[in-house]
């Protein structure tokens, strides 16, 4: 008899757990087909986007190993000094100008854009400068090299590098330099060639060029004390536009 009474219990029990399992899924199930889908809003789409092909166009390399590809296009935006640069760097080094005037110091675009005369023509002009110092043709051509870059692979025909300088009245170079290197990042501009970096990026030490690569890259730039080199080989250049020439 007490068997039997434990058996009726037991299958009670048994009875009760299962219903109750079968209803919490139920009240699962339809929490689950209620709960909306994860989605952007065409804000946010816009501007993942817009990070992605700003990726694109301002972390391109440019130097004597990456030619500045065919099917480049810039679109200019002319600076009050008559000088150009990329329009889409433009609101970015405008806020970088106004911050440091803000603060006394006051830069100038010095060179922009430039076009492939122009930049055959600073190549000449070097050339023509060592051979009048009794430098062969091919050493002067050398020499030259390290200071100015050959066509098509001179960031400044780019659009989105500047040489910049002081006014020559308010502020004076090396203060100018020295604002730059700190604050630049910030606004997304990197100093391209700094002095340790010569071996890697073929170029002098140039304090006065400025590149954009967005405020990203720039900050992890300025963090790491790496050049643009080093920073897309650390990403595989897989953000890079390469080129087919």
């Amino acid at each position: 008899m007490r068997k039997r009474f434990f058996l009726l219990w037991f299958g009670i029990f048994i009875g009760a757990v299962l219903l109750i399992a079968t209803v919490m899924t139920k009240i699962y199930s339809t929490h689950l087909a209620n709960v909306p889908e994860i989605s952007f809003s065409s804000a946010e789409k816009v501007d993942i986007e817009e990070q992605i092909a700003e990726e694109e166009w301002c972390l391109i390399l440019v130097n004597k190993e990456h030619c500045i590809p065919n099917d480049y296009e810039v679109e200019l935006v002319e600076l009050s000094n008559g000088q150009c640069v990329d329009r889409r760097i433009y609101p970015a080094l405008q806020e970088m100008f106004d911050t440091a005037r803000s603060e006394g110091i006051y830069p100038v675009v010095a060179s922009g854009y430039r076009t492939v005369e122009k930049q055959q023509s600073l190549m000449d002009e070097k050339i023509a400068a060592y051979l009048v110092e009794g430098y062969s043709l091919r050493e002067a051509k050398e020499k030259a090299e390290i200071w100015v870059a050959a066509v098509g692979t001179s960031e400044h025909q780019l659009g989105i590098s500047v040489d910049i300088n002081a006014d020559g009245v308010h502020s004076a170079g090396s203060e100018v330099y020295k604002w730059l290197d700190e604050n630049s990042y910030q606004f997304g501009f990197i100093k391209r060639y700094p002095e340790d970096k010569t071996e890697i990026t073929g170029i002098i030490n140039e304090p006065w060029h400025y590149r954009y690569v967005g405020k990203a890259a720039a900050a992890e730039i300025y963090r790491s004390g790496v050049c643009l080199e080093e920073y897309l080989e650390e990403l595989g250049q897989s953000n890079s536009i390469e080129s087919d020439m």
